[in-house]
């Protein structure tokens, strides 16, 4: 049994439910489990290896609950930068029709690269394109490689433009064909134990993309499998407007005549919901995805994170698509998720330590995990430390180094440990050439948006 002693990091975090912190403290990890996490000197003083946290304020790894890994390869698009949604997709969709297995591959190493220096340990991710032969089975080979916890989202789209569906026919699949291959992974790939590093989840695009035919046996299969399902709702006015016009219902009242609310489900964005169907949502305990940098970057709005939560809704917080945001720092969305609540004129609308909350025990409620989130016995380790000594937190942690993460420059991590094995060290992260893999990565979206061969 492999053993990991972490010890005199200067500030402990353990996003329990008692909000435990420490000085001078460190965790004990046997395997991929944290055994003891408390002051140094009542840990065990040995281990098969051990690190110095001085310096670091160390705490839970950070979930993601939605994004779009194979984005990263189209972000900042001239095209693309002052869109709407609506507008923002029709420009994109022929561009990812280009896709093939290795842009997946790549992209996907790319953004979990990027989430695991930002303090991300476990990531959903959600793509609804799989053309030329791509398949989910491509970015569940890279995450593997890049030792991630993750949540696949089998992504999908059937309705085209032909059916009164937002994307062009030449990226839509046959449903029936869908339902076989989201049966597929799920046989070969979901584990439902404890500490698991993969799940499935099954994750129709949107109201404008699928057909509610589809939507119903979506969900009926993952609930006769046991897997969460998955799906953008409510993130426009035009959403609104379509959801409207093709069912006469609103986004929210559409998904719940579909069975698309509970436990097992959680919705990206969920910005235009109504007083009724936010309680609505709170009482059935449904997620939310909370994107602030994506909503913002398109101009789709505010959702009411605080109402939601109120309300009883699981909520936690998402980067969303990097061609949305142009980024993938999980730490910096904390900071956007706190400053947007803010705008509304209540400077107390949402606190760094509920954000920071969010980031971590929320984005674990939401994906359904209950050993990710929080540190303390018996919880998977994953931990992160991030240098407080930095020229960013410089004059702020000193007051209160747990906010500063919030409200000062977002930090990379220094250190990461996922499922209890070091992935980042003294800021490095490890096993991984990434100045090939930023190569690689951008010769393919130099030929993606020009549509040739890489």
């Amino acid at each position: 049994m492999a053993s990991l002693l972490v010890r005199h990091a200067t500030h402990l975090v353990a996003m329990d439910d008692g909000d435990a912190r420490w000085t001078d403290a460190g965790l004990y990890i046997e395997d991929n489990v944290i055994r003891q996490l408390g002051p140094t000197a009542e840990l065990p003083q040995r281990a098969d290896a051990i690190i110095d946290a001085r310096g670091l304020i160390v705490l839970p790894g950070l979930v993601n609950t939605h994004h779009h890994f194979s984005q990263t390869l189209t972000r900042n698009l001239p095209a693309a930068q002052n869109a709407d949604l609506f507008t923002w997709l029709r420009v994109l969709y022929p561009i990812w029709a280009n896709l093939t297995p290795e842009a997946i591959v790549v992209s996907t190493k790319t953004a979990i690269a990027e989430l695991i220096l930002s303090g991300c340990t476990t990531s959903s991710d959600h793509t609804y394109l799989w053309p030329h032969g791509a398949r989910l089975d491509d970015q569940i080979e890279a995450a593997h490689a890049m030792r991630f916890r993750f949540h696949a989202a089998r992504g999908s789209m059937s309705v085209g433009a032909s059916r009164g569906g937002l994307p062009p026919d030449s990226v839509v699949e046959d449903e029936a064909a869908i339902l076989r291959d989201c049966q597929r992974v799920i046989e070969r790939y979901h584990d439902a134990a404890r500490y698991s590093m993969l799940r499935i989840v099954l994750a129709p695009c949107s109201p404008f993309s699928v057909s509610p035919e589809l939507m119903r046996q979506s969900i009926a299969l993952a609930r006769a499998y046991g897997v969460h399902a998955h799906t953008h709702l409510a993130e426009t006015r035009e959403e609104a407007a379509y959801c409207a016009a093709t069912f006469g219902r609103t986004p929210v009242e559409l998904a719940e005549d579909l069975g698309w609310v509970g436990e097992d489900v959680w919705h990206a964005h969920m910005v235009h919901p109504s007083p009724a169907e936010v309680a609505r949502l709170g009482s059935s305990h449904t997620g939310v995805a909370h994107c602030p940098t994506s909503n913002m970057r398109l101009a789709s709005g505010i959702a009411p994170i605080r109402a939601l939560r109120q309300a009883g809704a699981r909520l936690g917080l998402g980067v969303d698509g990097s061609a949305s945001n142009d980024s993938a720092h999980l730490l910096a969305e904390a900071r956007q998720a706190l400053l947007l609540q803010r705008v509304g004129g209540d400077p107390a609308a949402l606190t760094a330590h509920e954000t920071l909350w969010l980031a971590t025990r929320g984005g674990a409620a939401v994906l359904g995990r209950d050993d990710i989130g929080a540190l303390a016995p018996g919880m998977a380790a994953d931990v992160v430390g991030y240098r407080l000594d930095t020229l960013g937190l410089a004059g702020g942690a000193v007051h209160d180094p747990l906010a500063a993460l919030v409200f000062c420059q977002p930090q990379q991590v220094d250190l990461s440990i996922i499922n209890g094995r070091v992935r980042v060290r003294n800021g490095q992260l490890l096993d991984i050439d990434l100045p090939a893999l930023i190569t690689r990565h951008n010769a393919l979206a130099r030929a993606l948006a020009r549509g040739e061969e890489p």
